[in-house]
């Protein structure tokens, strides 16, 4: 029985985000190495396929692959529904006041950001698991718009609700700025753009189409220019007074944005290709755009990863005693960078011709990859076992003492 270590704060939501993010990460295996050539994502009918007529290890891998997906979505709905009743049970308390009147009130885009996710995953589900579901996906992408659409409307009344407080009243600690749990907001809609992009890419109807695009690159606007205010502000902080340590996590949230924005802009791109220019989107395009994303990802994972092994974060936090659900941070930009790293292998390289498909050097390629995610589950189960095996009876959150104290 899942139960919280610590008292709620809203960023518990981001076990449940990693534990989607995880499930959806294995259905890349699926997208980008089992043949779909009928539909642009594997659907049931290509498992079905692989089963009977693959070979033994085929078709092991796929059970594999099948039950590593039912596994990890399980935990993801259990984790979002017990997330949900902590949220609502918090939101009458006094430290929801409170938190509501500090900085750490940006932490309150961590639900959207985890609906997000939620939609994805069923979809994944609705796709791998639902017999002949694609013969009508065009009937149900309207309402794959609208759910995100309604999590991005969700998403800016929380945003806006913020930022017109810090703005009309001044209520902002900029001492405390010193992370970049400030730029969560922009995670969050990259997350809603890319859902976004996913119907506006595979549509058909040039309608449905359009909306998926339109809203995709409305939301991905709105990730961008604020990570741009923001991003700014953290690091000159950081250079003065040096990165606050339980927020250590916060120095990789770019690299899950620079995924949500990569997988946007093929999504985007290929929908605009396929529906509106009738030609192929640009695989050398796609090359150097997501060359640029992954070469950042890798910088800022460097650069991250040198700064909180100087603190002594992954000895504490990850390895020690000490507990933060800031740590679920950490989830994430693996996630990420696997998801990036398997798009960037196939469409950067493999449909550019530099790698033949399932030669050696790209299942060496997508071995390697397979390496940061199966760390990323040993540190998510790591972390579960640390943040989510509390007592019988969920311990009540104290009042947020002080605003550092609801980021982390």
């Amino acid at each position: 029985m899942l139960r919280l270590s610590l008292p709620y704060r809203p960023l518990y939501f981001l076990s449940a985000l990693g534990a989607g993010g995880l499930s959806v990460s294995v259905f890349m295996y699926f997208m980008f190495l089992l043949p779909h050539p009928e539909t642009p994502i594997p659907t049931y009918e290509d498992l079905t396929r692989a089963l009977s007529t693959g070979s033994p290890l085929v078709q092991g891998l796929v059970v594999a692959g099948i039950v590593a997906i039912a596994i990890l979505a399980t935990l993801h709905v259990v984790l979002m529904v017990l997330m949900l009743r902590s949220h609502a049970r918090f939101t009458r308390t006094d430290a929801y006041r409170d938190l509501r009147g500090s900085n750490g009130e940006v932490t309150l885009m961590a639900v959207p950001l985890a609906l997000a996710m939620s939609i994805n995953v069923l979809f994944v589900l609705g796709a791998l698991g639902v017999p002949g579901l694609w013969a009508n996906v065009e009937s149900l992408f309207p309402f794959s718009v609208a759910a995100f659409a309604a999590v991005g409307v969700y998403a800016l009344v929380v945003f806006g609700r913020y930022l017109g407080r810090i703005m009309s009243t001044g209520e902002f600690d900029a001492e405390d700025t010193n992370h970049f749990a400030q730029v969560l907001p922009s995670f969050a809609f990259a997350m809603v753009a890319v859902g976004l992009a996913g119907p506006g890419a595979m549509s058909q109807n040039l309608i449905t189409s359009a909306l998926g695009i339109i809203g995709a690159l409305f939301f991905s606007a709105a990730s961008i220019m604020w990570a741009l205010v923001k991003m700014p502000v953290s690091v000159g902080m950081i250079l003065r007074k040096g990165m606050a340590t339980e927020a250590g996590p916060t120095l990789w949230i770019g690299i899950p944005i620079l995924t949500l924005l990569g997988i946007t802009f093929v999504r985007v791109g290929s929908g605009i290709s396929h529906n509106f220019l009738g030609t192929d989107l640009s695989a050398p395009l796609v090359l150097v755009v997501l060359g640029l994303l992954v070469s950042a990802q890798v910088l800022m994972g460097l650069i991250g990863w040198k700064v909180m092994r100087r603190q002594r974060y992954f000895a504490d936090y990850v390895l020690g005693e000490k507990k933060s659900i800031a740590a679920y941070g950490l989830v994430c930009p693996g996630v990420a960078f696997f998801v990036l790293g398997m798009f960037f292998v196939t469409w950067g390289l493999v449909r550019t011709g530099v790698v033949e498909h399932l030669s050696a050097p790209h299942l060496t390629l997508v071995a390697l990859l397979a390496v940061v995610q199966v760390a990323t589950v040993a540190l998510m189960i790591r972390l579960n076992r640390s943040l989510l095996s509390g007592p019988a009876e969920p311990t009540p959150a104290p009042a947020v003492e002080t605003k550092k104290e609801a980021l982390v």
